[in-house]
């Protein structure tokens, strides 16, 4: 009997879950009765939304062989987590829909696995469908690959056919894990999971050695010592062992509180004196926003929510925040918007809080007349510009593919979006992957939105943080009813300033919910206003109660209502719902 791990990498939707189904209906893993759609995908928010957020292992029986098969999501917000993945496997099956061919994420994911030494093994799935050109997709993955078109398998992963001489070619193709049985234990964590009966729990890829229940560990990074209350293997529940090998893939049950104790990328050994693994590179966030509970209470179970979600999210990052109109919250480091919108989810469903959640930003930089440097990832941060000696924007490498016929229109967003076109290659005559260098604050909420328009929905993009460039940046501050609003504080560059400041008014407009006074929306910069729009007030008919006498009493009532309104004005606040943070920037319907 050998092992064999892989994982399954793809573009987004094109069918890893279902697959994934599949292989464990195939090999008997899960009984029919039990079987769901989307089994591995264990948040309610996955099943929802119809996409893979968290890595999820799973233990198989193929014939005489083990396969451990790790399913990753497909989303480019989540490509750290299809690197701990490939760092954990010996092979992936590179899934591409038959209807769709090689997207953006496609690449992306093929490089990572193929700069991991990994044996790859291609499969066109979705063959069912009516529209499917499994020849044309075979064609494109055999060019890029630089293989015969032949030795691409063709799976269905909603009817099962093809299901098992993928699991053959597994067997056959990937090589055995390494089992190194007598060395002293040193085991990968690759993800963990916080239970609020057991503590944390640590997935892992024992590297050497064994590991038994009650053996004592260490973690080597955070130097914190545990026992092994538990191991066992992903069958996809628990399920304990007596022990685990070389080469295996599992969990342990630490005794563990602290969740920072049990780091993604950490080693577990024996003692102290060993060699650290290789962990994973350090994530760096792209995306900022700052959390804040409506309840200011309610701030300690925040940070304790932060700090479980952190425990298995290595690119979530926090920092404690204080804001004079909020309160106490933290500044938060994600991924890209759905990041964002997912961890906020699920603080809110997992956890019971009720967020305040600003505009999300970029982290720019400033460096000072002083010499000082700054990184500045709020807008209340950023300095006078008379302190500014120079200031510099994110930048990324982004590669779009698209049908061929809408190069134009690609071409022409990503002008419009500040994007330095670099280069275009072709997939086949009819599919082209273009390269543009381009500001990382233009992608992260409309770009994908906007592309999919362009390119009625073909499009598909993949992107990088690269490096910053020098740019002229001027805050654009937004007062609502004469109150700055910190939170809709933007930082643009200064030629578009006065053209961002019109639109974030307008979109204000719109979304702010109407008040018993005219609310005026300002847009300024140091100071001087740039822009203005104005709320209208409800309407309320005062003289509707009237049924007759002199026009006077009319009059008398509208001037009243009339000086109600200007004091209304002069001292009412008005309460912006959390929604309109995020809201503001996404395009319009």
């Amino acid at each position: 009997m050998s092992t064999r791990n892989f994982c399954i990498i793809a573009h987004i939707d094109h069918g890893k879950s279902t697959l994934a189904d599949r292989l464990l209906e195939v090999t008997g893993t899960v009984a029919g009765r039990d079987m769901r759609a989307q089994l591995l995908d264990q948040m309610d928010i996955e099943r929802e939304r119809g996409i893979t957020i968290k890595l999820q292992p799973v233990r198989m029986n193929w014939g005489e062989d083990v396969l451990n098969l790790i399913d990753t999501p497909g989303h480019v917000d989540f490509q750290y987590e299809v690197g701990r993945s490939l760092a954990a496997v010996e092979g992936a099956v590179l899934l591409v829909d038959a209807t769709q061919g090689i997207q953006a994420q496609t690449l992306a994911v093929l490089y990572a696995a193929l700069e991991q030494n990994l044996t790859i093994i291609p499969a066109v799935n979705k063959i069912d469908l009516p529209a499917a050109d499994a020849d044309a997709v075979s064609a494109e993955i055999a060019t890029l690959l630089g293989i015969d078109a032949n030795d691409i398998l063709r799976v269905s992963g909603k009817t099962g056919s093809g299901v098992k001489e993928l699991l053959d070619r597994i067997v056959r193709d990937v090589p055995a894990a390494a089992s190194e049985i007598d060395k002293p234990t040193r085991c990968l964590i690759f993800d963990s999971v916080y239970d609020s009966f057991r503590g944390a729990i640590a997935f892992v890829r024992v590297i050497e050695g064994r590991l038994k229940t009650n053996d004592q560990l260490v973690a080597l990074a955070s130097r914190a010592e545990t026992a092994a209350l538990e191991v066992g293997y992903l069958k996809p529940a628990r399920t304990p062992a007596k022990e685990m090998i070389a080469g295996d893939i599992g969990y342990i049950v630490t005794q563990l509180k602290d969740v920072r104790q049990v780091r993604v990328g950490d080693t577990l050994a024996n003692s102290y004196e060993m060699a650290a693994l290789p962990g994973y590179k350090t994530v760096v966030p792209m995306v900022y926003a700052s959390l804040f509970p409506l309840e200011r209470s309610e701030i300690n179970r925040l940070r304790e929510s932060l700090e479980k979600l952190a425990l298995n999210d290595a690119a979530l990052a926090y920092v404690p925040e204080n804001n004079p109109a909020l309160g106490s919250g933290f500044r938060c480091g994600f991924l890209g918007v759905l990041h964002l919108e997912i961890v906020r989810e699920r603080l809110e469903r997992e956890y019971n809080l009720e967020l305040f959640v600003t505009t999300p930003t970029v982290s720019y930089q400033a460096r000072l007349t002083s010499g000082e440097e700054l990184e500045v990832t709020t807008s209340a941060d950023w300095p006078d510009p008379s302190m500014i000696a120079e200031a510099r924007e994110p930048m990324s490498n982004v590669e779009v593919v698209v049908p061929a016929s809408y190069i134009g229109a690609v071409m022409e967003l990503g002008r419009r979006h500040r994007g330095e076109y670099k280069n275009t290659q072709y997939l086949d005559q009819d599919r082209a992957v273009l390269t543009f260098h381009m500001p990382l604050a233009e992608l992260i909420v409309t770009f994908h939105d906007e592309l999919k328009s362009a390119t009625a929905g073909f499009g598909s993009l993949n992107y990088e943080l690269t490096d910053y460039r020098p740019q002229k940046l001027s805050k654009v501050d937004v007062l609502i009813a004469g109150s700055d609003v910190p939170p809709l504080s933007q930082i643009v560059p200064t030629e578009l300033a006065e053209s961002h400041g019109r639109r974030l008014c307008e979109r204000l407009k719109n979304l702010l919910p109407r008040q018993q006074f005219a609310t005026p929306v300002q847009a300024t910069i140091s100071g001087k206003i740039i822009a203005r729009e104005t709320v209208p007030a409800f309407r309320k008919d005062v003289t509707a109660k009237l049924y007759g006498g002199d026009v006077t009493r009319k009059r008398k009532l509208l001037e009243k209502q009339k000086k109600g309104k200007k004091r209304m004005a002069e001292f009412g606040n008005v309460a912006i719902p959390p929604s309109v943070f995020l809201d503001v920037l996404k395009p319009e319907q």
